[in-house]
């Protein structure tokens, strides 16, 4: 039998807490393809504004989900890319499909 998780550990809040701001899911999932530049990721993303995107960039960088490239230009070329926590969204994301597929199943 499977470990019971405990819905009070901080570790598990702090995921919950990455995963209900809205778009967080969303770009983690797109970036999983691999690193885009932000029209590329505002392209796939399909729903957020610049604005909204760039405030979700800075704040899954400062978890720790993704990095920010630089590259000199001109024109100056910046990118985003998982790094491997963000990477192990995927798995979870799988996850995440799954149960979806068997909760409209049983409507």
């Amino acid at each position: 039998m499977p470990r019971r998780v405990d819905s009070q550990c901080k570790t598990f809040q702090r995921a919950i807490d990455i995963l209900s701001s809205r778009w967080n899911a969303l770009i983690l999932n797109v970036l999983q393809e691999g690193p885009l530049r932000f029209s590329e990721l505002a392209e796939r993303a399909k729903g957020p504004g610049d604005k909204v995107l760039s405030a979700r960039l800075k704040e899954l960088e400062a978890r720790g989900l993704l990095v920010r490239s630089v590259e000199p230009g001109p024109p100056v070329r910046v990118s985003y890319a998982l790094t491997r926590s963000g990477r192990e969204f995927g798995e979870l994301a799988h996850a995440i499909e799954r149960w979806g597929r068997e909760l409209v199943q049983a409507k």
